[in-house]
């Protein structure tokens, strides 16, 4: 009943949308068994009697999931472990075995095994740890392989996305990055303004000298001064020496002025004269300091209104607004939150020195019906404190901020797919999202695609490949 050994490398996501599976067992009640479950399931099940078959046939396929059994002839599953981890870093391994001692556990956690399960096993409990596996493994894969995308093309860092809004930002931040122009990022809080800032710092040819954030809004306005431009001695009562500003040591780089909104009329003025001389005082001097100094602002107030409202610079709104960045809000870009999940998961879990933890279902549908008032910034802190609580594998609702439940954008979604991944819902997001708006516009894809903001042909690809159904002709 073994399945032949492939004559190629295959890998799944390219050949077959079906999650693959390896098992090496040397007992064939074993293997027979889990291939009547498994295939019954819907996977696509491949056998190995032993270690050295296994050892080849992943040398040349690409699984999604092992089920490796621990007492085996020759090389046991753990002697085993380290090759198959060299083999395919990416690969989940759950050990079988009906010597489930803590001893065996450990080591092969220690080995490289992302679970562990006892002989004779409950089937139930098997496919949902086989499910959860293979879903942290795509969500894993996908962070990384966007990760890699946007630095080879873009050097972004830490920067998580890969929906319309996000990918449209990207390419506006790689063409304005190499310029000297100054850019006003605009966007709620907690949407990441600062790692944007960073981006275009990173992309341009300021590179290599300093980039410098400076909160604008959380400084006294009798320091803000102070702090951007320096003083001499004496310049007042605590001036006990000379002080460089935040503008001196940025020379060369990039300045980030945060929350430049709710600087003060009369700092608007002295930045203005800055933006329009590159020269400035120090409080209290009497020469002139000339720097090349790129401006990076960012705000979360309307710059418009309060133009409009006497409350900021028209002059100074212009010279920061030669190219604006809008960011949007995370409850705009949903498709967008498993992804950030899973990155923040394993980001404090390695700053915590734990394994990263997979998000249950019902954790998920939490994740995507919350509204994120806090935006990204707010889906980390929830991250970070699923990491810190969790005493299992898993981040259950009970280990969610409670603010975070109550909401109903997905739930109905979900309920009625209980065992789909974290990829089939993002899919399904998508595929109602693009729906909706297409009987919004009494299924005119051609509007449809202007709404999105992107070519007609992007959206007929989308149509196709969720099978999105289209009830109706469009209007005349």
């Amino acid at each position: 009943m073994s399945a032949a050994v492939a004559p190629a490398l295959v890998s799944p996501s390219t050949a077959n949308p079906v999650a693959r599976l390896l098992i090496i067992d040397d007992e064939e009640a074993i293997r027979e068994s889990l291939e009547t479950l498994l295939t019954l399931e819907g996977f696509e099940v491949t056998l190995a009697p032993e270690g050295r078959t296994g050892l080849e046939l992943l040398s040349r396929n690409i699984y999604d999931l092992l089920l490796l059994d621990l007492a085996l002839p020759g090389e046991s599953g753990i002697d085993l472990l380290p090759r198959i981890v060299a083999m395919q870093p990416q690969l989940p391994v759950i050990m079988i075995t009906a010597f489930g001692t803590v001893g065996n556990v450990v080591d092969a956690i220690r080995a490289g095994a992302e679970n562990f399960v006892q002989k004779p096993w409950d089937n139930e409990k098997l496919l949902a740890d086989i499910r959860s596996a293979i879903a942290r493994h795509k969500a894993e894969s996908e962070v990384i392989h966007l990760k890699r995308a946007l630095k080879q093309r873009y050097n972004f860092e830490n920067i998580v996305g890969k929906s319309e809004p996000m990918l449209r930002l990207f390419d506006i931040v790689a063409q304005v990055a190499p310029s000297r122009s100054t850019v006003l990022i605009q966007g709620e809080s907690g949407t990441g303004k600062e790692l944007i800032a960073k981006a275009i710092h990173q992309n341009s040819p300021r590179r290599d000298k300093p980039f410098v954030p400076v909160n604008t809004g959380a400084i006294p306005s009798d320091l803000l001064e102070s702090t951007l431009f320096g003083h001499v001695k004496g310049a007042f009562t605590s001036a006990g020496s000379a002080r460089k500003g935040l503008f001196e040591a940025a020379n060369g780089g990039t300045l980030f002025l945060d929350e430049i909104g709710t600087m003060g009329m009369d700092m608007q003025a002295k930045i203005l004269r800055v933006l329009q001389d590159r020269r400035f005082m120090n409080v209290g001097g009497n020469q002139e300091i000339q720097v090349d100094v790129r401006i990076v602002a960012a705000t979360n107030v309307n710059l418009q209104q309060a133009v409009r409202d006497g409350r900021f610079r028209e002059d100074l709104f212009y010279r920061l607004n030669v190219i604006c960045l809008e960011l949007p809000a995370l409850r705009s870009r949903r498709e967008d939150i498993p992804l950030l999940a899973q990155h923040f998961l394993k980001v404090y879990a390695e700053e915590n020195g734990t394994e990263p933890p997979t998000l249950s279902h019902e954790a998920l549908r939490i994740l995507m019906d919350h509204e994120w008032p806090g935006n990204v910034r707010e889906l980390e802190n929830a991250m970070e404190r699923g990491v810190v609580l969790a005493t299992g594998p898993t981040i259950t609702p009970d280990l969610l901020p409670s603010q975070l439940n109550g909401s109903s954008y997905t739930a109905a979604l979900l309920d009625h797919r209980p065992d789909a991944s974290l990829f089939d819902v993002m899919e399904e997001i998508e595929r109602r999202i693009i729906a909706d708006r297409l009987e919004r516009c009494h299924w005119n894809q051609t509007e449809a695609a202007e709404y999105f903001k992107i070519p007609l042909s992007t959206l007929n690809q989308k149509i196709k490949r969720l099978n999105v159904e289209i009830r109706k002709r469009p209007r005349d």
